[in-house]
């Protein structure tokens, strides 16, 4: 009876996943399509008088001669498009909580159809955009939306057993790696072809309407709600709801996942502390990587002389090798040897971002990405997989949205921070400095305890 049992939830687990996956995959190749056009948009806005634009330029000056960085076209898109990307960031800093309790109260299935439209309507504003204020309104409306991935991750979290938890994270990170390789190359593609009665942009923002589309009705079609109706919390009161609304917005109460506190079934002193400093090694990690990630682009510009398109292929080689570690090594990692990989991982981005600042040709570069690349494979799903270990049935969805929160506001703070050291004291410097930061969340690695590891 049991072996029937188990065979059962395998089969309705590996159905979730692949769901899971194509599900995430198309919002994906949507989301990415803008990002090798972002410069091209800013210098096209750049050409006209919107006052809006002017106001973020001013801002994106004052920061360029505050830390010196040479008054050059591509450092200025570079900066502002980093300026975007922040706000977008912090959007869904403040939304990814919001959204992931939502969902352990309406369901998981519910509130990514509803995120999904909400995708859809702001790329439909960026398809009719004709100012800027209209194509920062699309953004805006996208990074409150976004929470397709932290509703996904919720489902995988949702799954009974370690080990298709560990697949389906794993599948989540393969997902990023070819939506992150293959959007881009799209969308730079549509744009290339676009007609000369058209803005250029116009194709890829109907494209990523499309993908959006598709993806709504494949959540409405054929994706299972994972979250049972008897899991589903309920508020108790007007003021408990509100007490949880606070925690979900107070950067502090994040840090401290104190929402999960306030629930019937709160998890234990010692699983809220591997909680705490599992979500601030997460932070840690990301807020170095974004900003040396951020870097890059710079570094290359600067000492190799990289143009848009070789700076894509390099982008496009670090998918690729993302791709084929977590399709060969990172989804047959077994349960309990998560920790062991992490601190493997963490630890080869100490050479690894060392060799890129200090490169003198494209072979030390390579080989450090390839070490980087192995990190950026391997690190995010392995600590999402240990994240999702912790909460009950009915908290899944708040603990995945706090640690998509906490990512979003190191990706936020690390490319303002990196790019100011970077500009202030030199590449060797800021590349030296961030990669030794790394010791940071190993030593923070230490402090877990009770969790099953080698």
């Amino acid at each position: 009876m049991s072996s029937e049992t188990g065979s059962e939830e395998a089969i309705g687990s590996s159905r979730v996943i692949k769901s899971v996956f194509f599900a995430l995959l198309l919002d994906l190749l949507g989301f990415t399509l803008i990002l090798p056009l972002l410069p091209s948009i800013l210098d096209h806005y750049g050409q006209t008088e919107d006052s809006v634009y002017q106001s973020l330029q001013s801002i994106v000056d004052w920061f360029r001669e505050a830390v010196g960085v040479p008054m050059e076209t591509k450092y200025n898109s570079v900066l502002f498009g980093g300026l975007i990307g922040s706000l977008f960031s912090l959007l869904q800093f403040m939304s990814s909580p919001l959204t992931g309790a939502a969902s352990d109260h309406y369901g998981r299935k519910p509130l990514l159809i509803l995120t999904t439209l909400g995708l859809m309507s702001s790329y439909a504003v960026w398809a009719v955009s004709c100012s800027f204020s209209m194509f920062l309104l699309s953004r805006v409306i996208g990074g409150i939306c976004k929470g397709n991935v932290s509703l996904c991750t919720a489902m995988i979290a949702d799954l009974p057993c370690p080990k298709a938890r560990n697949k389906g994270m794993m599948m989540v990170g393969i997902a990023f790696s070819l939506g992150f390789t293959v959007g881009p190359l799209m969308g730079a593609y549509f744009a290339i072809n676009s007609s000369k009665e058209e803005v250029f942009y116009h194709g890829p923002a109907v494209l990523a309407l499309v993908f959006s589309a598709a993806d709504l009705l494949f959540i409405i079609v054929m994706l299972p709600e994972t979250l049972p109706k008897q899991n589903k919390t309920q508020v108790s009161s007007v003021t408990s709801g509100i007490q949880e609304s606070g925690d979900l917005l107070n950067p502090v109460a994040l840090f401290h996942f104190s929402a999960l506190t306030r629930t019937e079934d709160p998890p234990s002193k010692e699983k809220m502390q591997n909680l705490k400093v599992l979500g601030l090694v997460y932070f840690t990690y990301l807020f170095l990587f974004s900003g040396l990630e951020f870097t890059l682009s710079f570094l290359t510009h600067q000492r190799f002389q990289f143009t848009s398109m070789q700076q894509g292929k390099m982008f496009f080689f670090m998918g690729i090798t993302m791709a084929l570690i977590q399709g060969g090594y990172a989804r047959r990692i077994k349960p309990g040897h998560h920790i062991r990989t992490v601190r493997l991982a963490i630890l080869l981005l100490i050479p690894a971002f060392a060799l890129i600042g200090l490169a003198w040709n494209l072979k030390m570069v390579y080989i450090g990405l390839i070490l980087y690349s192995f990190a950026a494979a391997i690190v995010v799903p392995c600590l999402t997989t240990l994240v999702s270990d912790h909460g009950s049935a009915n908290q899944k969805g708040t603990v995945m949205g706090i640690l998509r929160s906490l990512g979003a506001l190191a990706r936020a703070l690390g490319p303002i921070v990196a790019s100011s050291v970077y500009w202030i004291a030199g590449a060797e410097t800021c590349f030296i400095i961030s990669s030794t930061s790394f010791i940071i969340p190993l030593v923070l690695l230490r402090r877990l305890g009770g969790l099953k590891q080698e």
